[in-house]
């Protein structure tokens, strides 16, 4: 349950490895009571769940595999109220990557998961569901059109998703980071307003339980994107070409 002044007290992380996704439980685990790790890397899972002690609790949830999606919810949610639920799984792939495998891992299984997740937490009252989307989402570029479109997909659900349950007492935040220095980024070149991931730790703590629905990491992001939306196309490319 959400504690007397207002922090949550249980988290559960689809994408149990993921950097980002760790710095944001590291980034709420003052009060933490319950940290639930959900992936499919046991030996990664258990190396993660070191650093959150008698806290820390595994899940398995492999989001190629759809017969873990919903069995991976109810276990989670089994051992009490989940207040926060952060689907940061991912990844980040190519163009040339396989395309029902990019849209499962991305945006079909994180959907189908946040959608399980979000009726248990309708059950209990209350709760938050964090979803990490990307600047990508917002306009795919020529060289990662694939990872953007499945971006732009899951972002699309969780923006009506949080309109859908106003009033409802669960709450839906959208993260959209630019490029973020971790382990997938790694030898990419950077892109302009890189930052780190306690920077989107940060930002998601600051706007968990008040404030908008959506958030930039970091939040100049919101000014430029908004510029190049309105770019016409042969204009982007020629934009694009010079990064």
């Amino acid at each position: 349950m959400i504690d007397s002044l207002g922090k949550p007290q249980s988290v559960l992380l689809v994408g149990g490895t993921s950097e980002i996704g760790l710095a944001i439980v590291r980034e709420l685990s003052g009060r933490l009571q319950r940290v639930v790790l959900a992936g499919r890397d046991r030996g990664a899972l258990e190396q993660a769940a070191t650093e959150f002690g008698d806290a820390a609790e595994i899940v398995d949830l492999d989001l190629t595999d759809p017969q873990t999606w919903a069995s991976a919810v109810e276990q989670s949610f089994a051992g009490g109220d989940i207040d926060v639920v952060v689907l940061a799984a991912g990844i980040l792939g190519s163009n040339e990557s396989d395309p029902a495998l990019m849209a499962t891992v991305n945006y079909v299984g994180p959907m189908t998961v946040g959608t399980a997740a979000v009726a248990q937490l309708q059950r209990q009252g209350h709760g938050v569901l964090v979803v990490m989307s990307s600047v990508a989402a917002e306009r795919p570029r020529a060289d990662n059109y694939l990872y953007g479109s499945t971006k732009a997909g899951l972002d699309a659900w969780a923006n009506g998703l949080a309109d859908a349950l106003v009033g409802s007492g669960v709450r839906v935040l959208v993260v959209r980071p630019g490029m973020v220095r971790t382990r997938m980024s790694e030898g990419l070149p950077e892109a302009p307003l890189t930052c780190e991931k306690e920077d989107v730790a940060g930002a998601v703590a600051k706007n968990l339980m008040t404030g908008p629905t959506t958030v930039w990491v970091p939040a100049p992001l919101q000014h430029l994107m908004s510029g190049l939306r309105q770019l016409q196309r042969p204009v982007f490319r020629k934009v694009e070409a010079r990064r």
